[in-house]
């Protein structure tokens, strides 16, 4: 027998897990480049620092500005340090 999901469920469980905390690793920046970690959810927002690949984040929420997601995240070696991140750049740990 096969189940048939209502859109609107599906839609229900990708905005929780959207919304779910977790951790998280900057990945496809470069070897020569660095993930930009900026104080609001667009490219308009001052840069706080560089993250390289590899650096280890605690992901709070996401939103999305202008078509693109931008998630609350901070420093898993340094928890105040907070800012937004591409969530292109971020992969589930």
């Amino acid at each position: 027998m096969r189940r048939i999901f209502p859109l609107s469920a599906l839609a229900v469980l990708f905005a929780a897990s959207c919304a779910a905390n977790g951790n998280t690793v900057v990945t496809g920046a470069g070897p020569d480049d660095l993930l930009k970690l900026r104080a609001g959810p667009s490219l308009g927002f001052n840069v706080i620092m560089g993250l390289p690949d590899g650096t280890r984040l605690i992901r709070q929420d996401c939103v999305t500005e202008l078509g693109q997601r931008w998630c609350r995240v901070s420093l898993a070696d340094a928890p105040g340090v907070t800012g937004y991140v591409s969530a292109d750049y971020l992969t589930e740990q």
